[in-house]
């Protein structure tokens, strides 16, 4: 058993399959279960009618979960998505089902994925058991273009995701998908885009896109974060606002950071610009160690630190997908980075003038929000 595979089996990825309505979610689900590398899995549902198991059911563990033939776990949501994922990880500790080493989540074509994954990084219960995936959203093709202009649902599906799946290729008139295409990119430059017809993508490159493995080859740690990607969108973000307010973007922070200010930045960010906040990802040199940061909206999944610099770049480097929220903002908070606890003076924790830099950042974005909510 490899390290990685131990992790999974301690620590199962919870991945979310999301998407608008009619996008394929179910269909992609289904090719899924057919992939014998997916038979160790634990799928959750909302309703088992949508999903084609008939002729895969052999055994009905509880009213909620049935274990198919490909060994395949699949349970659904009765209730909330806490009490159905800690059920299913005290019957694997119990030995009353088989050992599963990762979990899909697929949700309603009307679903924000973030409260999931908001779960996923805070619930005490669960949190500590497992951990966030990869997160997989469907896009018609067909569709997609008008969706993603009418529906607010759509544009956070796909500004959130690590990997964009577009669905119905086979279909799609072909200067309406090289728009969709074009327009994801716009949207979301660091998601990695694949085409599936009637669900067929090797699920390889579907989890593949969630960075997870501390030792990850330096090649999947760029792709992950896709900086490039973002400073190739830049024409697109000067033309001014596409889909409703969003924006993207990448900055760069020479200086080595702190553990202390890398922890205070992150709870800025959070706390005052949380629901602009659609996606952040970064490398961040923390007193000469790489670590991953990854947060969406309010929550700020557990940092990583990685083994090895991908690079010879030092520099910390953060990609910003954001909702009315401009590139001059996030840089007004990057003071804060040089928060130092670990300097003592006498009567304070930490260094004073640090500090003064954090509270000055943390009062200037204060002061932005209070004076954009007065002109509403």
């Amino acid at each position: 058993m490899t390290d990685m595979t131990a992790v999974a089996a301690v620590r199962p990825p919870v991945s979310i399959i999301t998407g608008y309505l009619g996008s394929g979610k179910t269909t992609l689900l289904n090719r899924l279960l057919r992939d014998p590398g997916m038979a160790r899995a634990a799928v959750i549902i909302n309703e088992f009618g949508e999903v084609a198991l008939d002729h895969l059911l052999v055994a009905t563990p509880n009213e909620n979960t049935v274990l198919l033939a490909n060994g395949c776990l699949c349970c659904t949501i009765r209730g909330d998505l806490v009490g159905t994922l800690a059920d299913l990880l005290a019957r694997r500790g119990a030995g009353d089902t088989p050992a599963f080493d990762r979990v899909l989540v697929e949700t309603t074509g009307l679903a924000d994925p973030v409260p999931v994954l908001r779960t996923l990084a805070s619930d005490e219960a669960i949190a500590p058991r497992l951990r966030p995936g990869a997160v997989i959203t469907m896009v018609d093709a067909v569709n997609g273009e008008r969706q993603l202009e009418d529906c607010p649902e759509s544009v956070k599906q796909a500004a959130v995701a690590d990997c964009l799946v577009v669905s119905k290729t086979d279909i799609a008139a072909p200067a309406a998908l090289a728009r969709l295409r074009r327009r994801l990119a716009r949207l979301n430059p660091g998601a990695q885009v694949l085409e599936a017809v009637r669900g067929a993508v090797a699920p390889g490159r579907l989890f593949g896109a969630a960075l997870l493995d501390p030792a990850a080859e330096r090649e999947a740690v760029e792709r992950w974060l896709s900086e490039d990607a973002y400073a190739m969108a830049a024409p697109a973000r000067a033309a001014g606002r596409h889909g409703n307010g969003i924006r993207a973007f990448a900055v760069r922070h020479d200086a080595s950071v702190t553990g202390a200010g890398l922890a205070a930045w992150l709870s800025l960010m959070a706390a005052l610009k949380g629901a602009k906040l659609l996606r952040v990802k970064g490398i961040i040199n923390v007193e000469g160690s790489p670590v991953a940061v990854h947060i969406v909206q309010s929550v700020i999944h557990e940092p990583l630190t990685l083994e090895s610099w991908p690079s010879a770049d030092r520099s910390t480097r953060i990609v910003f997908i954001t909702r009315d929220l401009k590139r001059a903002e996030i840089e007004a908070t990057l003071p804060a980075l040089g928060l130092d606890a670990s300097r003592r003076m006498a009567g304070a924790a930490i260094d004073p003038a640090a500090y003064a830099r954090f509270v000055s950042a943390a009062a200037g974005f204060r002061s932005r929000e209070w004076r954009q909510e007065r002109r509403r």
